[in-house]
């Protein structure tokens, strides 16, 4: 297998305190320890979990484990990922909850057919884009705080239209586990730590330029004035008079009930448009996932817009037209490549990426043909200042979790779910444990823009969840978290995959980078973009003398050593002829494989 780390330390430190890491980071690089050595594998990397009953990937290792019982007791792969996916709502609250939205894959063996479900929520009906400016007072976009950036949560609806149609077990068995836990508590895990103590910080400074209501989120997370610390038991008793009503009395307990008055009440406090009426008319949408041809025989196959997953297979497009595996993993021309590729894409999602019930999707954007026009506007020895996007024929246009559970009868779900923002917009309704999401800052305020604010719409969305296809059959599911870092991470997997032979652990695993800037789909059509080139971090496991090379061809290149940006990665393959399972998981997370 072609090295990857040569000449860097791989080791992250993000699990051990801050004083501790910026401790380490003040040694010599040549001083500092770095990964010990394995009898088998790349030694920066560890095993991939191997089982055959069952098996889930998730960012905490209790859900992976009340995951597996779900399992165990009968329970479908939708059922134990439900499951899991409250959990983390508890347990990872920087990265999820019931306040946010969800995206799910669904593979079903008894139709051979994958299932793609669009949990997203929607604006106010009742707000027109000349009142929202009216509220913003002369700001040029969404703020990232408070009521103005709040969409209906859409991850409740999702769970009960995924249950409908796969779930085996009653809701009320699935989410007990995480009420039981809500009430008793939990240890908090190192990393998540990390997140509640960055995320206090920011919610305070933001609150001096965007003033909001945070006295009930104090109240559920930092009751002292401080984040709860690694190991300290946590305890959320809302959250599980919450999760328990809507066990017992269904979907309509979050939509169209008791709790529906008081989130209503609360957020018109506040200043929100948002009526009863706008959550009782939400509803999920079953979406058909479309897939794209890498090579020898892979498939990516990702969700349509309103998602960005799509970007995702523009990228496969454009870099199935080089052979990546002439050079090393990690030389600048692959990384070159990969980040070109990330950067003619997205000059696209930021023109026509958007809600398609009021903006239509160009599907020329996902042919092969028009990934190879794009292909040839890549110079191979330096980054091209400013892509802009394609002229497609129109065809009549943060934070987040994700987790992955595959069940003992090859049904396979990839989940990801998200309340945008670092935990969403600082806003939670009195007595309900939950924080609402932000993900309405990334509507744009063009009227002319396809993702322009208008009422009753979807905004952009970043989180995807992705699944493979090898040879035509369903192989692997797939995510990774991280805003705009998602699809790029979902082609650097396939790469690692693909054209360099790891294992699903060492795919993971093995430094990333991830480009921000260019174009965004917040931005006004016209104009310059506020950044054209962006810029290329890159991990300290990419070599010194790779990241020297990319700058000399053009590139804005910074190295970051604490892992944060570069995502949150679960998969798990399943062989197609003997059912055995495989599963890997983060190692910039807390998180856990496991199967049985």
């Amino acid at each position: 297998m072609r090295a990857i780390l040569a000449g860097a330390t791989a080791l992250a430190l993000i699990a051990v305190p801050s004083t501790a890491q910026e401790q380490a980071e003040e040694r010599p690089v040549e001083q500092q320890i770095g990964a010990g050595g394995r009898p088998v594998g790349a030694n920066w990397s560890r095993s991939p979990v191997i089982a055959q009953n069952g098996m889930a990937a998730t960012a905490h290792p209790l859900a992976t484990q009340i995951a597996l019982d779900i399992l165990k007791a009968g329970g479908s792969a939708v059922d134990a990922a439900i499951a899991a996916n409250a959990a983390l709502g508890l347990m990872e609250p920087t990265g999820n909850g019931i306040g946010g939205d969800l995206f799910a894959i669904v593979y079903d063996p008894a139709s051979g057919k994958l299932h793609g479900i669009n949990g997203s929520g929607r604006s106010p009906k009742g707000q027109t884009l000349d009142q929202l400016l009216e509220k913003l007072d002369g700001a040029d976009s969404l703020p990232p705080v408070g009521p103005l950036p709040v969409t209906i949560p859409g991850t409740v609806d999702a769970w009960f239209a995924m249950h409908g149609k796969f779930g085996k077990l009653p809701m009320s068995d699935v989410l007990a586990p995480t009420v039981s836990y809500a009430r008793e508590g939990h240890p908090i895990a190192p990393v998540i730590a990390m997140y509640l103590d960055r995320s206090l910080r920011a919610y305070t400074a933001r609150q001096e330029a965007y003033p909001f209501e945070f006295d009930n989120a104090r109240k559920v997370w930092f009751s002292d004035g401080t984040a709860p610390e690694a190991g300290e038991m946590f305890r959320n008793p809302d959250l599980a008079d919450t999760l328990e009503a809507i066990g017992r009395d269904g979907r309509d307990a979050f939509y169209d009930g008791e709790l529906t008055d008081v989130m209503v009440a609360y957020l018109q406090a506040q200043g929100s448009a948002f009526t009863r009426e706008d959550f009782a008319d939400h509803e999920s949408e079953w979406v058909d996932p479309a897939c794209a041809l890498y090579k020898d025989g892979y498939e990516l196959c990702e969700l349509p817009p309103n998602s960005q997953g799509f970007a995702a297979l523009q990228m496969v497009n454009i870099l199935k037209n080089v052979d990546l595996s002439q050079w090393e993993r990690g030389s600048p021309e692959v990384l070159h490549y990969i980040t070109e590729a990330k950067r003619l894409a997205y000059a696209d999602v930021a023109r026509f990426y958007a809600d398609p019930d009021f903006a239509r999707f160009p599907a020329e954007l996902l042919s092969e043909e028009y990934g190879r026009e794009r292909f040839t506007l890549i110079d191979p020895t330096r980054a091209v200042p400013e892509f802009g996007p394609g002229e497609p024929k129109l065809e009549g246009e943060g934070d987040t979790t994700y987790l992955t559970v595959v069940d003992g009868n090859g049904m396979m779900v990839s989940l990801i779910q998200s309340n945008y923002r670092g935990m969403g917009g600082g806003l939670v309704a009195p007595g309900t444990g939950f924080m609402f999401q932000d993900r309405g800052e990334l509507f744009s305020l063009d009227p002319a823009h396809p993702n322009a604010y208008e009422p009753g719409k979807r905004p952009f969305h970043t989180i995807i969840p992705a699944f493979v296809k090898k040879d035509g059959k369903p192989y692997m599911t797939l995510g990774l978290m991280g805003g705009g870092m998602q699809p790029q991470g979902h082609v650097q997997v396939l790469v690692n995959i693909v054209d360099y032979g790891m294992n699903l652990q060492e795919a993971g695993d093995a430094a990333r980078l991830n480009h921000d800037g260019g174009r965004q789909p917040t931005e006004a059509l016209e104009g310059p973009s506020a950044d054209p080139l962006g810029t290329l971090y890159v991990e300290p496991g990419i070599p010194v003398a790779t990241v020297e090379a990319l700058r000399e061809m053009g590139h804005k290149v910074e190295v970051v050593s604490n892992g944060i940006m570069f995502g949150g990665y679960q998969a798990i393959a399943r062989d197609p002829e003997t059912g055995v399972l495989t599963g890997a998981t983060e190692m910039r997370k807390d998180g856990q494989a496991s199967g049985y």
